[in-house]
């Protein structure tokens, strides 16, 4: 296993997982931290939790024993995956498990960047954006229980953390992995321990990928991780993205009542309107 990934929700490590094998790493997902060993041939496994809203304390508990099953199976890198839209509160529970994490591996230093330009998430000045406007200007500023009213990623994390939380600007990452090297150095010289990452478009992923390839640990959406494989010699064949031909019955299920869930979901019923339902999982109706 040369990378070992912790994810705070299903979705988010599948987005994960896709990622990783769209770029030529051989990727494992498991729910729940593993009881036995890894198949062979995984050379990254994702350890998908359900720690994104539950307590901190607890959270940090779950994502502590990810991460010793993980080195304990030989990871060599640790990638702690977030939501895109940065989904918390002022507790938590990104904060406090990066740096849980960071103490449990005796890093002082690491990176959060939840871009995903591909999926309309990028990252400005520190400002997330969620397609064209601010993450607080969008339907996650009434989210239940993770409502996202400041788009700045350095005073959300900065409100949950102990360590210091700078940024590493756009105008560093255009100009390489050499440069975002460098700035990293001297944030860390200056006493930050984590420093948010802008990001535009997948360039900027690519480089923040090589220039990351010696942090113990990254906090990052399912995007930076398009620039990781590379860093392990690994690339793309030809068939990396393509899924084996499924058989039988099959079923969309969507559990999601996100503004582009439902969306999704009014798509497909406008297109198939006798072939979606509803389940009630409270009732188990229909």
């Amino acid at each position: 296993m040369q990378l070992g990934c912790i994810a705070d929700d299903f979705t988010g490590a599948t987005d994960l997982a896709n990622n990783l094998v769209r770029s030529g790493m051989r990727t494992v997902q498991a729910i729940g931290v593993p009881d036995g060993a890894p198949p062979d041939g995984a050379e990254a496994v994702v350890v998908a939790l359900k720690s994104r809203t539950i307590p901190a304390a607890d959270a940090v508990a779950e994502s502590l024993r990810a991460l010793r099953w993980l080195r304990d199976h030989g990871a060599r890198q640790i990638y702690f995956k977030i939501c895109s839209t940065f989904d918390s509160t002022d507790r938590g529970n990104i904060g406090p498990v990066t740096e849980a994490l960071m103490e449990a591996l005796g890093c002082d230093f690491t990176i959060a960047c939840p871009a995903f330009p591909a999926n309309g998430r990028t990252v400005y000045k520190g400002y997330l954006f969620t397609g064209d406007v601010l993450l607080s200007e969008g339907s996650m500023r009434d989210h239940p229980l993770t409502p996202m009213t400041d788009p700045s990623l350095v005073r959300v994390m900065q409100r949950q953390c102990r360590r210091r939380v700078g940024l590493i600007e756009h105008a560093v990452v255009r100009r390489g992995s050499d440069a975002i090297a460098a700035r990293m150095a001297a944030l860390r010289a200056e006493g930050v321990g984590i420093a948010i990452v802008d990001a535009l478009d997948d360039a900027d992923l690519h480089a923040m990928g090589r220039a990351f390839a010696t942090l113990p640990v990254l906090t990052a959406g399912s995007g930076v991780a398009i620039g990781l494989p590379a860093n392990f010699g690994l690339a793309p064949g030809a068939d990396a993205a393509t899924l084996p031909p499924a058989a039988g019955a099959r079923a969309i299920v969507s559990g999601s009542c996100s503004a582009a869930s439902n969306a999704q979901v009014a798509a497909f019923l406008g297109r198939h309107p006798q072939r979606g339902f509803a389940i009630d999982p409270l009732r188990g109706g229909r």
